[in-house]
């Protein structure tokens, strides 16, 4: 992959660049506000599809919160060879819910948690550690069509958001359009027209714009406010474990889902600089993905990668900075152990975070095209897989009964978007003669090391 410094956004804050502490808070706050909803909406369909209690569902939020925050810290500062060092904001992904509602449904969560736990660390454990093998078959062609199609099957959902959330009585109602249209129309003002910590801060202005207006209009339900307790401690094994073959198998799959989101985020993260992220980022990130998902689920957590929307903040307001990341890995901790200040969090309206996750979903979009466009020719060959890889990926995204017919496994897997896109587009691009093809007209600088053409070419 070319780490190539051209066409890079204006950025406020480069990568290792330290805003002001205060700054840094409220960016770091940010980034949390656009997260929080959507990692622990995860936990809360699922808990209710298994028929968990109060508590048992407040200590699944619990988890997710803690470590989502502690896996977004290991990828701002680095653990070993686990981390990225790159702003990477971690969470729990919808990937999951279908399987985990489904499984801890019929098998019971001891299942879905033992699937986890070995699934994640031998995943994406492998793929990180073999990525060096991999990675020519992942081209700047292949890992943006990944980011344009996480940006794009995002949109419907951010809708869904914006109009009540799915199986709301009043999804559609004036009063959820009007609040997601709200923070849309002072995050987009405040980013295009105005300048220094106002705009970097436009989104989060935004959703506070939003949620005052739904307090003000009786909107917002503070009783699982005064419900939650105060301060609660992780506890190892609380649902206890299962290792069963189908659960198993299926969450590998969703973990190679996983994976493809985690390289395209990356290389959405790092297209704000220009380039694509190195093999050590990559390995990195990869590892962060399978061993803290693997150790949250020790403790009742359900899986953590990388969230989407905010690598489109960071395209969006152009603050790249890894450190006011940690930050907000720092606050999701915190917030992990404190039950009652994470429920403060999550009683903002699902049309409220709507509006901010509509312009996050296609600004990353927009990044993936970005990306696609600076390193790669659009000529005949390379359109036919943009249109193929793309059209499939968004065949089964608005059309999942389309699939059917297949088997339960084979509709799980062909059935997500982000496998779809980009196996569509690995295979092709892998088999078609191109200069992005690892098969097909290698660089000079790619023959293999014991291939007499290197020194003829080195005295060239």
């Amino acid at each position: 992959m070319t780490t190539e410094t051209d066409g890079e956004i204006e950025l406020e804050y480069e990568l290792d660049d330290k805003p002001p502490w205060l700054k840094s808070l409220l960016l770091g706050i940010q980034h949390v506000a656009v997260m929080i909803v959507p990692a622990t909406a995860v936990a809360y369909i699922v808990a209710g599809a298994v028929g968990l209690s109060a508590a048992d569902t407040a200590y699944i939020v619990q988890m997710v919160l803690l470590f989502s925050g502690l896996a977004t810290v290991v990828q701002a500062y680095t653990v070993g060879p686990v981390g990225a060092r790159l702003p990477i904001v971690m969470g729990t992904s919808f990937t999951f819910v279908g399987a985990a509602t489904s499984i801890g449904a019929s098998a019971g969560l001891g299942a879905v948690f033992g699937a986890i736990l070995v699934a994640g660390f031998v995943v994406e454990g492998l793929i990180g550690w073999q990525f060096e093998r991999i990675k020519p078959f992942f081209p700047p062609l292949v890992t943006g069509l990944v980011v344009v199609i996480i940006g794009l099957y995002l949109i419907p959902v951010a809708i869904d958001y914006s109009a009540g959330g799915v199986g709301a009585s009043d999804y559609g109602a004036m009063h959820n359009v009007g609040l997601a249209a709200l923070v849309l129309f002072v995050s987009v003002v405040l980013n295009l027209f105005t300048s220094g910590v106002t705009r970097l801060l436009s989104t989060l202005v935004g959703i506070t714009v939003g949620y005052a207006a739904a307090v003000a209009f009786g909107l917002v339900n503070f009783a699982p406010v005064a419900e939650a307790s105060w301060f609660a401690v992780p506890r190892p094994g609380a649902f206890g474990f299962a290792f069963e073959p189908v659960p198993i198998v299926t969450f590998a799959f969703l973990f190679l889902v996983s994976a493809m989101e985690t390289v395209g985020d990356m290389s959405s993260v790092t297209a704000a600089a220009g380039r694509t992220p190195t093999d050590e980022e990559f390995r990195g990130g990869l590892f962060t993905d399978g061993l803290l998902s693997s150790v949250g689920a020790a403790f009742g957590a359900f899986p953590v990668t990388s969230f989407s929307q905010n690598a489109g903040i960071v395209n969006f307001t152009g603050v790249m900075s890894r450190h006011v990341v940690g930050v907000a890995g720092v606050i999701l901790a915190l917030l992990g152990f404190s039950p009652k200040v994470g429920a403060a969090v999550t009683t903002i309206p699902s049309a409220v975070f709507g509006g901010a996750v509509l312009l996050m979903a296609g600004m990353v979009a927009a990044s993936g095209v970005r990306l696609v466009f600076l390193h790669t020719d659009l000529d005949r060959r390379n359109m036919v897989i943009v249109g193929v890889s793309l059209g499939l990926g968004l065949g089964v995204a608005t059309r999942p009964e389309a699939l059917q017919g297949l088997p339960s496994a084979a509709r799980t897997f062909f059935g997500e978007p982000v496998i779809m896109t980009a196996l569509t587009a690995l295979v092709l691009n892998t088999l078609t003669p191109g200069e992005q093809s690892p098969l097909f007209d290698a660089a000079p600088d790619e023959t293999p090391a014991d291939s007499p053409t290197v020194a003829a070419s080195s005295e060239d």
